[in-house]
């Protein structure tokens, strides 16, 4: 897919160590019309979702992609901020209640493009291809949750060798560099996202295209418990106080932790920058903050090394695991995609394509 810098990419589900986390407080705000898209294919709505992207990216208009957590080459919806319009798969309504969040919203029944008949033929297949999935996600979630208690174990480390004085003592540091003496006189928005997915092909994240267009980005090192998202969630807590609007991203991981803040209006992101998102300067006005030196008492490392490794190991191991696990889930979307593909008319398809844009296009100028 050709793009042009105008797509901003990022996730809003995940397969997470606390279950499948579909998060998308304050994503539907701005909106002034939805177009859900209902029916049995994923597949399908992945393609469309996919086909109309392409057609406005192609015309050099800005979109954001929201990509499947299972996997990232799909996607669950397009969202055209600028015309207040958003195009989603069914399945990240779910858990949501939108009736109050849009001007108008628009079903779109993606059923009548397949071969109904021939689907029915093989509903016994689908049927066992479903719950085979099924399975193999809730095995990933059993395993993501036993590597989350081991991660507790690592970060229990490291905050019983904390200086929490030190730590809050840079959060105020940072706050009054961040947020000067910004007071804006309006509500701030906050949007919940994912800074990234544990997917079957194993951890994927966006960070680069999300903060592409950031001038200050700061980030922050540190071990497993030593304040990054205790940090992330205070900075995000006195944006709000200020009025200033904050994406903030959870972990793919651990849904109740977060990674990152981007402040656009300030064009100013912070984030984790640890595996299995670790990056390192690339502008100059990058600056890396490592809490581990700020705030964690001097040798811990040396002094918990052998009792670290070991947690380390074990970790691991769980995370490839259920990497695994989904893996195999990915296998058992793709016999169930193949079922729909087989059935799909392409020119039903391409006329559905055609109403949407026919629909948006207007808005554009």
């Amino acid at each position: 897919m050709m793009e042009t810098g105008t797509t901003m990419h990022y996730f809003s589900t995940g397969n997470t160590a606390r279950g499948y986390f579909n998060i998308n407080e304050g994503n539907w705000e701005q909106l002034t019309k939805l177009f859900v898209i209902q029916g049995q294919a994923f597949n399908g709505k992945s393609a469309l979702l996919r086909n109309i992207a392409n057609h406005f990216i192609a015309n050099d208009i800005k979109i954001e992609l929201l990509h499947y957590a299972l996997d990232a080459e799909a996607i669950t919806g397009v969202i055209l901020s600028t015309l207040q319009i958003g195009i989603v798969a069914e399945e990240l309504l779910e858990g949501h209640d939108a009736d109050n969040a849009f001007l108008e919203i628009e079903i779109v029944d993606l059923d009548g493009i397949y071969n109904l008949e021939q689907l029915t033929s093989r509903q016994q297949n689908l049927i066992e291809f479903i719950a085979k999935k099924n399975e193999a996600c809730k095995n990933a979630y059993d395993t993501y949750a036993e590597a989350l208690a081991i991660h507790d174990e690592w970060e229990a480390i490291y905050i019983g060798n904390t200086d929490f004085e030190k730590l809050n003592t840079l959060t105020d540091k940072l706050t009054e560099i961040i947020f000067e003496d910004i007071d804006f006189p309006k509500n701030s928005m906050q949007q919940h996202r994912f800074l990234g997915a544990a997917t079957a092909k194993g951890a994927v994240d966006f960070v680069p295209n999300l903060t592409a267009t950031i001038q200050k980005r700061y980030l922050l090192k540190g071990r497993p418990g030593s304040g990054k998202s205790t940090l992330l969630k205070k900075l995000a807590q006195f944006a709000k106080q200020r009025g200033i609007d904050v994406e903030i991203y959870h972990c793919g991981f651990d849904p109740h932790s977060l990674d990152m803040l981007i402040f656009r209006e300030l064009s100013i992101a912070i984030f984790d920058s640890t595996a299995p998102h670790e990056y390192f300067p690339t502008h100059g006005s990058d600056e890396i903050i490592d809490l581990y030196k700020v705030a964690i008492l001097p040798k811990t490392d040396e002094i918990f090394a052998e009792q670290l490794n070991f947690i380390a190991s074990r970790y691991k191991q769980k995370m490839i695991e259920g990497t695994e696990y989904l893996a195999l889930a990915k296998g058992w979307q793709d016999q169930i995609d193949l079922h729909f593909i087989d059935a799909l008319d392409s020119m039903k398809m391409r006329e559905l394509e055609h109403q949407i844009e026919q629909q948006i296009y207007p808005l554009v100028n």
